[in-house]
Parts: C-alpha cells; sequence; structure tokens
C-alpha cells in the first residue's frame, strides 16, 4: 500500500530529476516501512504554473518551487514511522529538485486496512491471509521429515 505522490510545477525540474526522485522516494518508502519494494508506488502530479500558487502568488509570476507531497500508509504505524517518513522525503526532496527545505510541504494520510483494496480485496483480509501463509510456512519448515 505505500504509496507516494509529489506535486510539482509543470517545468521546473528535469525529468532526469523525476526519475531519481521517484527511484529515491521508493527505496526510502520501503525501508522506513520495511516493505518489499515491489508493493510501493511513486508518483508525480505536474500541475502547470498558472494552476498553482505558493503564498498567493502563482507559479507562473514566480517560479520558486515549493514541492508538496503526500504519503498513504496502513493504520497503525507508529508515529516514529510517520515522522521518519516526513523527515526522509523531505531530505530527498531538497537533495534531488535542489529546493529550499523550508519550502517543501508534506503530509501522511492513514488508511484504514478495511478502506484499501490489494488486488480486489479489503487490506486486512488480505494482511491476515499473508500473516497466515507465513505461520503455516514457518510451522512447516520446523517439522523434522519423516
Amino acid at each position: 500500500m505505500p504509496i507516494v505522490t509529489v506535486h510539482l510545477v509543470e517545468g521546473q525540474h528535469t525529468l532526469a530529476q523525476h526519475e531519481r526522485l521517484l527511484t529515491e522516494l521508493s527505496a526510502r518508502y520501503a525501508q522506513v516501512l520495511d516493505s518489499p519494494i515491489e508493493r510501493v508506488r511513486a508518483l508525480i502530479t505536474l500541475h502547470g504554473p498558472q494552476e498553482w500558487a505558493t503564498a498567493g502568488v502563482p507559479a507562473a509570476a514566480t517560479p520558486a518551487p515549493a514541492p508538496y507531497f503526500t504519503a498513504l500508509v496502513l493504520e497503525g504505524r507508529p508515529v516514529e514511522q510517520r515522522q521518519r517518513l516526513l523527515a526522509e522525503f523531505t531530505d530527498i526532496i531538497v537533495e534531488v529538485l535542489g529546493v529550499e527545505r523550508g519550502a517543501v510541504r508534506g503530509r501522511i494520510i492513514r488508511i484504514d486496512p478495511e478502506d484499501w483494496g490489494i488486488g480486489g480485496v479489503p487490506a486486512g483480509a488480505a494482511r491476515r491471509a499473508e500473516i497466515e501463509a507465513r505461520a503455516g510456512r514457518s510451522a512447516g519448515e520446523s517439522r523434522v521429515p519423516s
């Protein structure tokens, strides 16, 4: 379920910066949540300069970048992980895009597992099935072969 979306003004950064940002945010998300990277989704949403204002000034008039990100996590993640995501995503955005740290804004959004689908199944049920499967494998591994 880990999903991070970074909102940027179109034309303020290069495609190479976009690619690096997506790659580094994905890797950090997997690391912080101790989650397989295959589950991570990273997106960039571009907004036209006439569709973005910072401090009431349209980006078309003042092209100072002010990125905003949202990160979705399933309810139950510890506050320490959520705060680490806020700090480390900000670090990556500052480094990759070369923006001022104080201009970056971010938000963690907690989602109830029953309100999130994985392959059409509520995450709560999918998690239970995964935990049971792991427990079954562990029990099988500990048995002495006959």
